[in-house]
């Protein structure tokens, strides 16, 4: 305990690849919706009329992986082998008429991971989500804790819901590796749950998608682009900045000692820009082969929603299917709108055949 309080204490200073959530994500569920936006912009200016893009043409071939990549970096995460396997259920947490909520493990390299599943009531297979959560200091979290009222409310609507708690959180394995290496960790455990997913009894494994929320975000276009068509489609909430400097000026920097540890690994952006490009998922949105949903609330202080537009932007100008839907006066965590943001990620999931 000593070991992993030590480690998590650097952790909650270190948001050096895709930090931003905190703990609202465990937060109880609005019971009222209030108003929603629904205008996107290509970037930080007047947004179009439009929320959906033209439908994007047939996707061009994934770009060579460089034959030698940085091993911090998604070059070599798109270069690594993955067997994520061994999903376990454990005890049975929860059990209501809707769905059954297990603790679970699953291997993810030489590591094990631990997380939940909810498991719906209605005969199966079913159509499955990885749910990937926002930053919630190690230090403090506990098995499933995070995006709570998505995995009660894709439940009951039918989804497997595949919460991972990453490395270095609950009962997973420790990584002490795992800020120094930027967090780049919690995307291969991300990927190995979806490999998990795949060979569960419960589960179609040609309908499986995923959902991220602020770091979790970050996460889930890291897998985007590192392992394109892993699932059908992708949903998120309020993500951190897919360039990932954006990220480490805002969280890191301010604490001189733990940016120093990271500037001397991998040196300033300006002095090392290829590193700092090729550990930014917007490097490789050429590479999404995946509809992508996008939630932001205009009034969030923590991830700014000129980082969702600017991912749209980016997004688009690849040629790929992405919609964003913006909700005015919402926070980071959602509140009144939350109800409709999930009713439109429950359509979009459907439309993709989810």
């Amino acid at each position: 305990m000593e070991r992993r309080t030590a480690l998590t204490t650097l952790g909650a200073l270190v948001m050096a690849a895709a930090v931003g959530c905190s703990s609202k994500d465990a937060a109880t569920p609005p019971t009222t919706p209030g108003s929603t936006g629904n205008a996107p912009s290509a970037g930080p200016s007047t947004p179009p009329a439009s929320t959906t893009p033209s439908p994007a043409p047939s996707p061009t071939p994934p770009p060579r992986t460089p034959e030698s990549a940085h091993p911090v970096s998604l070059p070599a995460l798109m270069a690594k082998k993955y067997d994520g396997r061994d999903l376990r259920l454990g005890r049975v947490l929860a059990r209501n008429a809707a769905y059954t909520r297990y603790h679970v493990t699953y291997a993810s390299g030489a590591l094990t991971i631990s997380g939940i599943l909810n498991v719906p009531s209605t005969p199966g297979p079913h159509p499955a989500l990885v749910l990937n959560h926002g930053f919630i200091d190690p230090a403090v979290y506990t098995n499933g804790r995070g995006l709570a009222r998505e995995q009660d409310y894709l439940a009951r609507r039918g989804y497997v819901v595949l919460h991972t708690d990453y490395r270095n959180h609950a009962q997973s394995s420790d990584d002490p590796r795992s800020e120094l290496n930027l967090r780049l960790g919690y995307t291969e455990d991300v990927i190995n749950a979806v490999l998990a997913l795949q060979t569960s009894e419960y589960v179609d494994p040609d309908r499986i998608g995923m959902l991220g929320r602020s770091m979790g975000g970050g996460i889930t276009y890291n897998t985007l682009v590192t392992q394109p068509g892993l699932v059908k489609a992708a949903v998120v909430f309020a993500s951190v900045s897919t360039n990932t400097v954006d990220n480490f000026n805002r969280w890191t920097r301010p604490n001189r000692a733990v940016a120093a540890t990271i500037l001397r690994a991998y040196g300033e952006p300006a002095q090392n820009p290829a590193f700092w490009r090729n550990v930014s998922p917007a490097t490789f949105f050429d590479r999404i082969t995946e509809p992508v949903l996008i939630h932001h609330g205009e009034s969030d202080s923590t991830c700014p929603i000129v980082w969702s537009r600017r991912a749209l932007s980016e997004l688009t100008a690849a040629g790929k299917k992405a919609t964003l839907h913006t909700y005015p006066g919402e926070e980071h965590a959602f509140g009144p709108a939350w109800p409709t943001s999930m009713s439109r990620t429950v359509a979009f999931l459907k439309q993709q055949g989810l």
